[in-house]
Parts: C-alpha cells; sequence; structure tokens
C-alpha cells in the first residue's frame, strides 16, 4: 500500500486509531472520534505479514 503523500501534517491531527483483540473480536477504533470504531470476528481479520 503507498503511503497517502497528501497527508502534510503530523498524524495526530488526523486522530488515532488503535486495535485489539477482544474475545473472539478484532475492534479498530479511531480513539479521538466517539462512535468510530468497527470489529471483525477475530478468524477473519487480515493477517498484516500476507498485506506486507
Amino acid at each position: 500500500m503507498v503511503p497517502d503523500s497528501a497527508v502534510s501534517e503530523s498524524s495526530s491531527a488526523h486522530g488515532e486509531v488503535m486495535a485489539a483483540v477482544d474475545g473472539d473480536a478484532y475492534v479498530i477504533a479511531d480513539v479521538s472520534c466517539d462512535g468510530a470504531w468497527l470489529s471483525m470476528p477475530r478468524d477473519d481479520a487480515p493477517i498484516l505479514a500476507d498485506r506486507c
């Protein structure tokens, strides 16, 4: 994946995203914005090493 070259400020101005495994769910959330999250079954979550 190619980085977004249009972003010129620090990433903190664009939110802070975190991911975690919660039981059988993989959760991704933008902790700087209320209600901005998604979850999926842990077994369906993509493996980062497969993307690199």
